[in-house]
């Protein structure tokens, strides 16, 4: 309590004992001097009343100042007017009781943030005013920084409009293009009364593309397979009715026919594994991998496979791994398989006795690489090159700049469409560069194992 405060509060006290007091010197009712006594002890009384309860008053305003921001009381002098100590005791009693609900509360706050962090399928929360509060580890997985982005998406917002507006569950489906293509189920579920951190909605996206890759690999598979194995099958029954009739008794042609007949098998055998490997890994697109992989001894293994092949086309291959390469985030079994087929792109479409080249270094800033940690590994040649119009379109299935040169080497028009899913997969980036009589270069970039 303040001076002024303090003054008022005896003023209060002392004015009505005053009035009555003077009154009775002024009637000579009673002697001045025995008034002016009694009113000196009436204003005494006043101020160590008054002191008194500014000290009472300063104990509780403390108890309540600290139980209203839940911390513990302190062992503080005991009131002196009658009453206070009691009060005192209940504002005590008063802030351990809050206290302990803060700490239960802390401990729901907690629990809840477990169990939404540990569910499988993503999820996130969403504030009143409908921006993302956190996000659990399968949404960060899956998603990483770009759920900004997906919360823009206009299918999803039209749902969590709907949503906050009437209050009830909504669902909608969605194809997403970030980071990959993927088909989503999402339901927005209203929480009322919200969360303890004030989540106002959950939102949960569960990934169908895994059901919708299926249908469409089926689907792709006949297609492809029909249209593709339609002509080397034709040639096969075409060779096999000539053995059987004109041919049956020609040694020679026989021979060759059958040479040819071989040639024709094997394309098929390998469009057939082609075609299987490319529905295999877009079943998988949509899962990113989580594994180190160490890209130096990767590269060794591959090249140390291709020596048979260099040698019969007199081909040299000059590797250029940096030291101390850091390991990046894969998986080792499809990454073999992209720089596998681009080696083997390299090789065939190169020149007779050239070099073909493969550089593995950190990617350098400012690039046009992703902005985050990653390598970059390239595989050039020194071939015809590719036209310039025929680069957006190499990605495609069944592609082919020269589809007579590619059936002649042996070409199924699926190898850069293998690597572009899988790059896809690692959440990587895929570059085409080529300049006709000058080869074409293959750069990709793969992210930068953590730690």
């Amino acid at each position: 309590m303040s001076l002024p405060q303090m003054l008022l509060a005896m003023l209060a006290l002392t004015v009505g004992p005053a009035i009555a007091l003077l009154a009775l010197a002024l009637f000579g009712v009673a002697p001045w001097l025995p008034v002016l006594a009694a009113l000196g002890g009436v204003v005494l009384s006043a101020l160590v009343l008054a002191l008194l309860w500014a000290h009472d008053l300063h104990l509780l305003t403390l108890a309540l100042a600290r139980a209203a921001t839940n911390q513990p009381p302190l062992p503080v002098a005991e009131p002196h007017l009658p009453g206070a100590a009691k009060l005192l005791r209940e504002i005590d009693r008063l802030a351990r009781d809050l206290a302990t609900h803060n700490a239960r509360l802390g401990e729901m706050r907690r629990a809840d943030e477990a169990v939404v962090e540990r569910l499988p399928d993503p999820l996130i929360v969403l504030s009143a005013e409908r921006t993302a509060l956190r996000a659990n580890a399968a949404a960060r997985g899956s998603f990483g920084t770009d759920i900004a982005a997906v919360l823009r998406h206009p299918g999803l917002r039209a749902a969590i409009d709907r949503a906050y507006a009437q209050g009830t569950a909504q669902s909608a489906d969605l194809a997403l293009a970030v980071p990959v293509d993927r088909a989503v189920n999402v339901t927005i579920v209203p929480m009322d009364p919200p969360l303890a951190d004030g989540g106002a909605a959950l939102v949960v996206l569960s990934d169908r593309s895994q059901e919708r890759a299926l249908e469409q690999m089926r689907a792709d598979f006949v297609a492809n397979a029909s249209h593709e194995l339609r002509t080397p099958l034709a040639s096969l029954i075409g060779f096999v009715d000539t053995l059987l009739g004109p041919a049956a008794d020609d040694p020679p042609a026989q021979r060759r026919f059958l040479n040819i007949m071989a040639e024709q098998g094997a394309r098929m055998n390998r469009l057939i594994d082609d075609l299987l490997s490319l529905s295999r890994i877009e079943l998988t697109e949509h899962r990113p991998p989580s594994e180190p992989v160490d890209l130096t001894t990767l590269l060794g293994r591959v090249a140390a496979g291709f020596e048979p092949r260099l040698a019969e086309r007199k081909t040299r291959l000059a590797m250029d791994v940096a030291p101390d390469l850091p390991a990046v985030t894969g998986d080792a079994d499809q990454l073999i398989q992209v720089f596998q087929n681009l080696l083997d792109n390299a090789v065939k479409y190169g020149a007779d006795g050239g070099t073909t080249r493969t550089c593995a270094t950190v990617a350098p800033a400012g690039d046009g690489w992703p902005a985050r940690p990653g390598i970059v590994v390239t595989v050039s040649d020194d071939g015809s090159g590719i036209p310039r119009e025929h680069l957006p379109r190499l990605t495609e299935r069944f592609y082919r700049v020269d589809k007579g040169r590619s059936r002649a080497v042996g070409g199924t028009g699926l190898g850069l469409a293998i690597v572009k899913h899988i790059v896809n997969r690692h959440r990587g980036q895929l570059r085409i560069e080529s300049e006709e009589g000058k080869g074409t270069t293959i750069s990709v970039w793969l992210p930068q194992a953590a730690g």
